[in-house]
């Protein structure tokens, strides 16, 4: 399990309407804060914030086909050729991160393939390089240089 320190991060909220609503700076507009919604919001920040990965290489819920079902996945960060590079798959803190999660992630794999791979409810952290044809399991998140 990797440590992700949110420490300093602040999320941009505000109440409309009597509703706490947040701003994802990705899709440049207010979302109903959901439990799930507020971890995305934290990884994404973590990502441009800490770990220096581009905004503009990262796509947030997008809807796919996997198989014959449409799905939406949380977070997609791409390589500089725009290919998938990264898929992260976000919860929400109650919900662990299980083998059911892990098989969610790896139903959109077959869709997007991607190099890495990460799990998280923002508690549980958990992130896979998936390069060689085999999957080991990282101690942290990787540095963007591709």
């Amino acid at each position: 399990m990797i440590a992700i320190d949110f420490t300093g991060l602040s999320l941009k909220l505000r109440q409309t309407e009597g509703k706490t609503t947040i701003f994802d700076p990705i899709r440049k507009k207010w979302l109903i804060l959901t439990p799930e919604e507020h971890v995305r919001q934290y990884m994404l920040l973590y990502m441009i914030k800490v770990l220096q990965y581009p905004i503009a290489l990262i796509s947030v819920e997008k809807a796919i086909s996997v198989g014959k079902m449409n799905k939406r996945f949380d977070i997609v960060v791409y390589n500089r050729k725009h290919k998938p590079w990264m898929l992260v798959e976000c919860k929400a803190p109650e919900v662990a991160i299980t083998e059911k999660t892990l098989h969610q992630l790896l139903n959109y794999q077959q869709t997007i393939q991607c190099q890495h791979w990460v799990l998280t409810n923002g508690h549980q952290n958990f992130c896979a390089d998936y390069s060689s044809a085999s999957i080991i399991w990282l101690e942290s998140l990787p540095a963007y240089n591709v």
